[in-house]
């Protein structure tokens, strides 16, 4: 199921990742040992670099940085930070975005993406740049997850 999909202008959000170029064949088997090298860094720096101080405190960013894909896969983070080994400072884009909330089984959430994109084609919108994912907390029952899609575009003058 998916939220109304909508246009928004986005501040720029920082982020912990570690950047890799893949194929999308090999993603599935890339995203987890790289999100993992990510949590091994962040979590014993809560205090200083948590979003929050609640109980859920990291939200995973997936940001895909062409076709390729070329993806920075991490967390949100409070401010940037020195970098460590693999994993670096980076940040989610600011602009103008298409955006939508997939909640639900993460097996679905290509029809959310491909509502992105329909509207983006509708609106005459422009695609200029990355787009990413920002996944809300774990829950076991796949009817209660949400996923926020972005998609970086440009508004012709026309519009």
């Amino acid at each position: 199921m998916t939220a109304d999909v909508s246009l928004r202008t986005v501040a720029p959000r920082p982020t912990a990742v570690v950047s890799q170029t893949t194929t999308w064949k090999e993603f599935p088997a890339v995203w987890k040992p790289l999100l993992d090298e990510v949590y091994s860094f962040v979590r014993g720096r809560a205090p200083e670099l948590a979003p929050n101080d609640g109980p859920e405190v990291w939200r995973n960013a997936f940001l895909y940085l062409d076709d390729q894909p070329t993806v920075e896969i991490g967390v949100l983070v409070a401010r940037s930070f020195e970098p460590h080994g693999r994993v670096v400072p980076s940040q989610l884009p600011a602009g103008d975005v298409v955006t939508a909330v997939h909640r639900g089984d993460y097996a679905q959430l290509g029809r959310t993406h491909d509502a992105v994109g329909e509207f983006i084609a509708a609106q005459g919108l422009v695609r200029v740049g990355p787009s990413w994912e920002i996944y809300g907390h774990w829950r076991e029952d796949p009817s209660e997850l949400e996923t926020e899609v972005y998609y970086l575009v440009q508004i012709p003058a026309s519009i």
